[in-house]
């Protein structure tokens, strides 16, 4: 009797699809992956822009409301809590990290105010009233800017990054638009700061460096809460270091300006 070569039956399109991006070696990449990292990266711009050059530059409540949509957005894409850094496993670890790294800024912030040589950086003149400088950073700044900023940054785009291209993409795309987010709230950063106008100067080139130097700064804070977030896979993480840098640098202006 002749035996038959076996035949395997056939294979729908997205079957084998499915099975060519599992081989080992080739991309994962996937369209639904694509378009939903342009719709976060399009909702930031969105928001920035609204919040900045627009009639509701003045409304507080412009950035909460416009991350709350990228959230909203994100779980209806079938997103989870872990995925967002909110999910209950990671919550302990990441508030001892988030703790620890604003007790670490406080620190580093009081010794440099204490300095005269770097005083001059911290004489920022919307904080040179105490009661001022403690409503930003005990309502303000955590309402307004650390946690919107967190969730739609260490949260909603980090985990469509992480989707898209893995640690690579959430480190280098997650802190460059981090550092881009900043251009708008920069322009007026060199006419505020004393310390940044006598080592800059003032002007149109004094002001474009000040943005240069606040893009690379908050690129660079943004790689640093971006490896929080994924040490502890939390966002309470990088939330703690966040408002640390802002609201104690808030204090240190009051502090700086009671120095003279």
């Amino acid at each position: 009797m002749t035996l038959l070569p076996r035949t395997s039956p056939a294979t729908s399109p997205a079957a084998a699809a499915t099975a060519h991006r599992t081989l080992p070696g080739l991309p994962k990449i996937r369209v639904r992956d694509a378009v939903d990292v342009t719709a976060v990266v399009t909702g930031l711009v969105a928001i920035n822009l609204t919040a900045h050059f627009t009639s509701l530059s003045s409304a507080m409540a412009t950035v909460p409301v416009g991350v709350a949509c990228l959230v909203v957005m994100a779980k209806a894409r079938g997103m989870t809590l872990a995925d967002l850094g909110l999910g209950r496993g990671t919550r302990r670890r990441g508030l001892y990290y988030g703790l620890g790294a604003a007790a670490l800024v406080l620190v580093v912030v009081a010794a440099a105010v204490a300095l005269p040589a770097t005083r001059g950086f911290f004489f920022n003149e919307s904080y040179a009233s105490l009661r001022t400088a403690l409503i930003a950073a005990l309502v303000i700044i955590p309402l307004q800017t650390v946690l919107p900023e967190e969730l739609a940054f260490r949260g909603v785009l980090h985990g469509t990054l992480a989707r898209l291209g893995g640690t690579k993409a959430v480190f280098i795309g997650g802190s460059l638009l981090f550092g881009l987010w900043h251009v708008a709230s920069s322009l007026s950063l060199t006419a505020t700061n004393v310390g940044l106008t006598a080592l800059l100067g003032s002007g149109s080139a004094a002001q474009w460096a000040g943005v240069g130097l606040a893009v690379a700064a908050t690129a660079g804070a943004g790689a640093g809460l971006t490896w929080l977030r994924h040490r502890t896979g939390s966002v309470l993480a990088p939330i703690g270091l966040h408002w640390a840098l802002n609201a104690v640098g808030a204090l240190a202006a009051a502090a700086a300006w009671h120095f003279l």
